[in-house]
């Protein structure tokens, strides 16, 4: 029971992250910021993940 919850819980991880760098993508932040965002959640991928959701750029959602 245990790999297949750890299992799970990195397959969560994994699709937040790509999520959060797509949001980046989509971001009105400049190309430099762009980059820095996307590799502190690439490397940090849970630890980034927070950062990015309190203080990272947000993407262009219309309303």
């Amino acid at each position: 029971m245990g790999s297949t919850f750890n299992g799970l819980v990195g397959l969560i991880i994994l699709v937040l992250d790509i999520w959060a760098i797509i949001n980046v993508i989509k971001s009105s932040a400049g190309t430099g910021a762009k980059v820095i965002w996307v590799l502190l959640i690439i490397f940090l991928p849970v630890l980034g993940l927070i950062i990015w959701a309190i203080a990272g750029p947000r993407g262009n959602v219309r309303i």
